[in-house]
């Protein structure tokens, strides 16, 4: 653990690989594709906000406190069950959630202007290569020790997979996990895809998660056991001084980087045990409320896990 008085705790450093980066304690990549949807703050549940497309067939679950972080799902409309559902846990960078909920935006943006279902509810294709193409192209490999039934595409570093489950039956079970990191709690990012998913939105989150783009994040929030796995630079020294020496007006990228800093600076100064955890929730639901009901936007959603956390679920 980094000491609190340490200089180099909150220094901004670009992550690489992506997939190693752990989540920033913030939902604001994922969340961005949709932020035009409706957004709702809920006072009862372990449902923290529900974002949902204007015909609420899709569902994007924010479960701030929990080990399932996220929940996707899309139905045939706002009454039926889900057709299918993507979860993913706490460890998985919002950036790999944001390939799945900008390619949804882009789907339900084409059923509305062709007067379609929509993409989003079509089937997954017979041909798994289909599913994984992002990942080959990006040089992955099929892991020829992969148990019967089932086909697992490696990343070249060995820290990152796909595996396609293709045994069993029934629209709710779990085909395809998408996974990154070595096995225990603060360091397996997992992504999960129920049967029925559409082949194309998983292709779409694992072409981001194949990018070789790093991201932002404050040298504190990589666990000190995936360290030796990543590349960490700092942002300072990543612009080169003669172009640090030019004014210039921010970029959007200026902007996102200044906005997930105050977003996790406000969540590091957060109490740390669960009823703390739990209070601000329900003051972050009531502010956002509040703000709905005065016409202003509601501030972008933040959490942070209690400092002990319960023995994972699921693990390879």
């Amino acid at each position: 653990m980094y000491a609190p008085d340490d200089p180099t705790r909150y220094q901004e450093v670009l992550v690489s690989p992506m997939y190693l980066a752990g989540s920033n304690g913030t939902g604001e990549a994922g969340f961005a594709p949709v932020a035009h949807w409706t957004h709702q703050y809920l006072d009862e549940g372990p449902c923290q906000l529900l974002v949902t497309s204007p015909d609420q067939r899709i569902r994007i679950g924010w479960f701030g406190d929990d080990f399932e972080l996220w929940k996707i799902s899309a139905a045939e409309d706002a009454f039926s069950a889900p057709r299918w559902t993507a979860t993913f846990n706490h460890v998985t960078p919002a950036e790999m959630v944001a390939g799945l909920t900008a390619a949804l935006v882009q789907d339900y943006d084409e059923a509305i202007a062709s007067d379609t279902p929509g993409r989003f509810l079509t089937g997954p294709t017979v041909p798994w290569r289909d599913t994984v193409r992002p990942l080959t192209d990006a040089g992955w490999n099929l892991d020829g020790a992969a148990e019967l039934g089932t086909v697992e595409i490696i990343a070249p570093d060995d820290q990152a997979g796909i595996l396609i489950d293709r045994r069993g039956y029934g629209s709710d079970r779990t085909t395809v996990e998408l996974w990154a990191g070595p096995p225990g709690w603060g360091t397996r990012a997992e992504a999960t895809f129920t049967a029925r998913t559409p082949s194309h939105l998983i292709a779409a989150t694992a072409a981001v998660t194949a990018k070789s783009t790093p991201v932002v994040r404050e040298r504190h929030q990589v666990d000190r056991r995936m360290q030796h796995l990543v590349t960490m630079t700092p942002v300072a020294s990543a612009t080169p001084i003669a172009e640090a020496q030019v004014s210039r007006a921010p970029t959007p990228l200026d902007v996102r980087r200044t906005a997930v800093t105050q977003a996790v600076h406000r969540a590091a100064r957060a109490p740390r045990t669960a009823p703390d955890l739990r209070v601000m929730a329900a003051q972050s639901r009531s502010t956002g409320a509040a703000q709905k009901r005065t016409g202003h936007p509601a501030p972008a959603t933040s959490a942070r896990l209690p400092a002990s956390s319960p023995t994972p679920r699921r693990g390879r």
